[in-house]
């Protein structure tokens, strides 16, 4: 299977890529890590990222849409994989479909994670970082055994700055303008399934399932 997991900030698609990604055998590709690892392995288009990114501008999507073309070669997505986050635009979903296109390649189904900003809100503002081990907690949903304290190493837990309320509803706002045309564009294509994100991990995990199936 070859699938895109689409959703806000806080929507809770990555975890269920690693998840399904790991039960199906399927290669999770986050745009993020690969880019990375292209600038690391000084591949032609991750040292062309690596000019953008030194500067501090976006990576160009023809850039970033090259690299994931590098990536879907590779022998662990002989069996499919699932692209997480990406593509964020109707622009760049027709780039992506070119490339798998030049592949031979298809998407079999795109999933899109729906929740209601309050949730990502309560989500997102809520979680606490480990300054010593960077262990991850939720003031709700998993506190720490002292407040403000890791269990782990007894380090200082603190908000990161882009997890203040602010900022998270500024990027949630951005992530809607976004991708309105973009869950239209898989949505004509008969390729989109929708799933209720503000539900709790299992229940997620278990219409996931019922869809891929």
């Amino acid at each position: 299977m070859n699938l895109v997991f689409l959703g806000p900030p806080g929507a809770g698609k990555g975890t269920q890529a690693k998840e399904v990604a790991k039960e199906q055998g399927l290669a999770h590709i986050s745009t993020g890590d690969i880019l990375r690892e292209a600038v690391k392995n000084q591949t032609e288009t991750g040292l062309k990222a690596k000019q953008y990114m030194d500067a501090g501008d976006l990576v160009p999507d023809a850039v970033v849409v090259a690299i994931i073309g590098e990536r879907i070669q590779q022998a662990d997505c002989q069996d499919g994989y699932v692209l997480d986050g990406f593509p964020r635009t109707y622009e760049q979903a027709e780039a992506l479909a070119d490339t798998l296109g030049q592949h031979g390649m298809t998407l079999d189904r795109v999933v899109y994670f729906d929740v209601d900003a309050a949730v990502l809100v309560e989500r997102l503002t809520g979680r606490r970082t480990c300054r010593d081990c960077a262990a991850n907690y939720h003031v709700k949903f998993m506190p720490p055994k002292a407040d403000g304290v890791c269990d782990k190493c007894s380090g200082e837990l603190y908000q990161r700055e882009d997890d203040n309320e602010q900022t998270v509803r500024n990027r949630i706002d951005t992530y809607e303008k976004l991708t309105a045309d973009l869950i239209d564009y898989y949505r004509q294509r008969d390729l989109l399934s929708q799933i209720d994100a503000a539900k709790d991990v299992a229940a997620v995990q278990a219409d996931l399932k019922a869809i891929l199936d």
